[in-house]
C-alpha cells in the first residue's frame, strides 16, 4: 500500500495578525463652553464600517470632529496610523481624512455649481492654485456617479434640494478618495431609496479597504454596519458586532429600554416599544 506522507503540523505561532488600527483615541478628554463631553475615551478604529449611535448629546458628533482634527482636545491624543494626528499638515490630514459634517447640507448655498463643490473634494491634493488633471476630474465623475448626482453636475447649488444638496456633499467627501471616511449623519434629509443606496456604498467602500466612520440617529441603518459603538454622557457603553448580544443589550439600555432589537427578514432591525 502507498502510504502518503502527513502534512507538517503548523506551528501553533502561525496565526494571523489582527488588522492594525487606522485610527486610535486614548483617554480623550473635550470639554465644550466649559461643559465636559467626551470623559476619558478611549477607542480602536479599523478599516471596515464602523456606526457610532447613542443618545442625544452623547458626544457622537464630538467624538467624529475630534477624529478629523476638527477640534483640540483639553487632554488625551487622536492618532492616525501610528501617529498623532495634531502631527500631521493640514494638507496631509486631508488627503487622509474625508470629512462630512452634519447639518451641513442645510446650511449650504452659493453659486457654485455641483461639480464645482464636488471638484473642492480635490484640494488636498491640488492645493489652492494647482490646475485640475485626469486623475482628478475621474475622481470628480466616480463620486457624481456613484451619489446619482451627474445628470445636473451643472446646476447650482442653492436651485437644489435638501436632499440632493446631501448627495453632492457626499460626492465631494467621496471625491478626496482618502483612505479614512468621516460621516456625521450621511442619510440627512435622503428618502428611502437613497438612504439604502448610502448604506449600500458604505457596505461597498468597507470591504475595499476603507476605514468608514459613521454617526447615525437611525438605528435599523446602523445595525448593518461591521461595528457598532455605543455612546453615552461622553463614554463608550459598547463596541462590536451588531450581532453581540452585550452591544444589543447596552442600546436597548442606553435608550431607556424604548426599543428592541429583532431580526426580520434575516436583517438586524430596531423595533420602538409602542
Amino acid at each position: 500500500m502507498n502510504r502518503v506522507a502527513a502534512s507538517p503540523p503548523v506551528p501553533a505561532t502561525a496565526t494571523t495578525s489582527p488588522p492594525a488600527a487606522v485610527l486610535r483615541v486614548d483617554g480623550l478628554h473635550v470639554s465644550l463652553g466649559g461643559l465636559p463631553v467626551l470623559r476619558g475615551l478611549s477607542l480602536s478604529l479599523y478599516p471596515g464600517w464602523t456606526a457610532i449611535v447613542g443618545p442625544n448629546g452623547g458626544g457622537k458628533s464630538t467624538l467624529l470632529r475630534a477624529l478629523a482634527g476638527l477640534l483640540t482636545p483639553q487632554a488625551g491624543q487622536v492618532w492616525l496610523d501610528g501617529r498623532p494626528l495634531a502631527g500631521y499638515s493640514a494638507r496631509a490630514r486631508g488627503q487622509r481624512i474625508a470629512w462630512l459634517a452634519q447639518h451641513e447640507a442645510a446650511e449650504a448655498s452659493g453659486e457654485l455649481t455641483v461639480r464645482d463643490v464636488v471638484q473642492l473634494g480635490r484640494l488636498p491634493h491640488l492645493g489652492l492654485f494647482a490646475t485640475p488633471g485626469s486623475q482628478d476630474d475621474a475622481a470628480v465623475d466616480a463620486a457624481l456617479a456613484t451619489t446619482e448626482c451627474t445628470a445636473w453636475q451643472c446646476r447650482r447649488l442653492h436651485e437644489l434640494s435638501g436632499g440632493e444638496r446631501q448627495r453632492v456633499l457626499l460626492a465631494r467627501a467621496l471625491a478626496v478618495d482618502a483612505p479614512v471616511l468621516l460621516l456625521d449623519e450621511p442619510t440627512t434629509h435622503l428618502d428611502p431609496p437613497h438612504q439604502v443606496a448610502v448604506v449600500r456604498l458604505l457596505k461597498r467602500l468597507a470591504a475595499a479597504g476603507t476605514t468608514v466612520v459613521s454617526v447615525l440617529h437611525d438605528l435599523p441603518l446602523a445595525l448593518q454596519a461591521d461595528r457598532l459603538v455605543v455612546l453615552q454622557e461622553g463614554r463608550v457603553r459598547a463596541e462590536g458586532s451588531p450581532r453581540s448580544t452585550e452591544v444589543q443589550g447596552s442600546l436597548v439600555t442606553v435608550f431607556g429600554g424604548a426599543l428592541s432589537i429583532e431580526r426580520v427578514g434575516g436583517r438586524l432591525t430596531a423595533v420602538p416599544r409602542l
